[in-house]
């Protein structure tokens, strides 16, 4: 069931990989009203790192074009982050998020998802070949009280 959101903010650019530490550095700016440890906030920085990455290389590899990334802060301290592109999709997901399996070469490590899902509470893949995929990952941050 998806929460609601309390807070949101949404970012699209192109697949270029300058772009990349951009949406790592716009997803922790966002996460940060919610006053993560720091910890929790370089687990967020990781995860939206590789998904970021994903699209750029796997969903466009002989082209640019479009990456999405939507940032929520819902009720309940969860932040719910989701990468989306319009690229070539992901033929077969449960192959996809198993560790070491990569479409994109021998330079590729094949462990994208698996760093995801090690940093978030959870994450979901949608995807339909041809018309790109949608990667969301959500994390609860531990309640810290606000210095006023």
């Amino acid at each position: 069931m998806r929460k609601t959101a309390v807070n949101e903010a949404k970012l699209e650019f192109p697949s270029r990989s300058e772009n990349e530490s951009f949406a790592r550095s716009a997803a922790a700016q966002f996460a940060a009203q919610m006053n993560p440890t720091i910890s929790e906030l370089e687990d967020v920085k990781t995860a939206v790192s590789e998904a970021v990455t994903n699209a750029i290389i796997h969903a466009y590899p002989d082209t640019i074009g479009a990456v999405c990334l939507k940032l929520r802060v819902c009720q309940d301290n969860v932040l719910e982050v989701t990468v989306r592109d319009r690229g070539r999709g992901i033929a077969d997901i449960a192959q996809a998020r198993q560790p070491m399996f990569t479409t994109g070469g021998e330079e590729r490590s094949g462990m994208g998802f698996t760093i995801m899902e090690s940093f978030m509470d959870a994450v979901t893949v949608r995807s339909k070949p041809g018309r790109g995929a949608a990667v969301t990952m959500t994390k609860r941050f531990s309640s810290r009280r606000r210095e006023k």
